[in-house]
């Protein structure tokens, strides 16, 4: 008798990313990113601004702010704290992979199940987003990241390209009713 093999879930429960879409708009589960905490250590500060540098190969982002140079996309999330993204299929273990490079001028968590990553991408976004949160798209530049309330979850929101392409990371406990909310704003919108 063989023993049963185990399935991950994603954020949603399926077992295949689900998509939703609309005329000008579509809603994309995105499990293909690893995610890790990232913040400075005290006292410490030179010697992690020097270590990250090296790593990603450019200065990291400050308020509001996200840079991205392939593989790591690195997101401000408050004071000497960012949120470190890269592609799963590559960086899975991407917390061990941070520590490794970093040392001791960094603490470093895992992030990766605790976040649902959804990209959004279309002409009617930023009227889907009227209905949804208190964000305004418009004024979005493209590196911006906002943390904003959607459907009371507190949300991270990147602008890709303006007006066009978004990501929101929100909490996986929560995945179906954020997805729920983003659904229902897309159906009384388009």
């Amino acid at each position: 008798m063989s023993e049963p093999r185990l399935k991950p879930q994603l954020p949603l429960g399926g077992a295949s990313p689900r998509i939703e879409t609309f005329a000008g708009l579509a809603i994309t589960e995105n499990p293909g990113f690893a995610l890790a905490s990232l913040a400075s250590r005290r006292d410490r500060a030179a010697e992690f601004a020097s270590a990250v540098q090296a790593l990603f190969g450019f200065a990291l982002p400050g308020p509001g702010r996200f840079a991205a140079s392939p593989p790591y996309t690195v997101i401000w999330t408050g004071p000497e704290q960012w949120l470190v993204e890269a592609p799963m299929a590559t960086h899975e273990d991407i917390a061990r992979m941070l520590k490794g490079k970093l040392g001791g001028a960094a603490s470093v968590t895992e992030q990766t199940d605790g976040w649902a990553r959804f990209e959004l991408e279309g002409a009617r976004l930023a009227g889907v987003f009227e209905r949804l949160c208190a964000l305004d798209l418009r004024q979005m530049q493209a590196g911006e990241a906002r943390h904003t309330i959607i459907e009371h979850l507190g949300c991270l929101v990147m602008c890709r390209v303006p007006l066009t392409v978004i990501t929101v990371l929100g909490p996986r406990s929560a995945a179906r009713s954020l997805h729920h909310a983003m659904v229902t704003a897309a159906k009384s919108v388009l």
